[in-house]
C-alpha cells in the first residue's frame, strides 16, 4: 500500500531546510506509518534532494510525525534552480511512497 492510503502530509520550509508532516487518517495506523517510515526510510527515497540529516519527531497526541530535511531545496528559495523552491511537493512524494 502506499502511505497516502492511511495518511496526509504537510510540507514547509524554511531556507534550505524542509519539514515535511505526515499524519495518520486513523489512530490505529500510527503504529504501522512510526515502524514504516522512519528517519533512515525518508533520507532514502529522499537521497537524490536531501544532502544533509534528517530527523523525525513524534507527535504520539495528534498521531503525526515530522521531518526535518537539512539541505534539501538547492540551498533555498532565493538559490536554487529548482522549479518548486519551496518544496511544497515534497510532502505529496512522501505518500507516494510504499509501506
Amino acid at each position: 500500500m502506499k502511505l497516502k492510503d492511511i495518511a496526509h502530509g504537510r510540507t514547509g520550509d524554511k531556507g534550505d531546510i524542509s519539514n515535511i508532516s505526515v499524519i495518520s487518517y486513523k489512530a490505529e495506523d500510527f503504529d504501522l506509518i512510526k515502524e514504516k517510515v522512519t528517519a533512515e526510510v525518508v533520507k532514502e527515497y529522499f537521497k537524490d534532494i536531501c544532502h544533509g540529516e534528517v530527523v523525525r519527531y513524534e507527535l504520539e497526541n495528534v498521531h503525526a510525525l515530522n521531518f526535518v530535511l537539512d539541505k534539501a531545496l538547492g540551498g533555498g528559495v532565493t538559490r536554487s534552480l529548482a522549479l518548486d523552491k519551496h518544496g511544497k511537493s515534497l510532502s505529496m512524494a512522501l505518500m507516494e511512497m510504499e509501506i
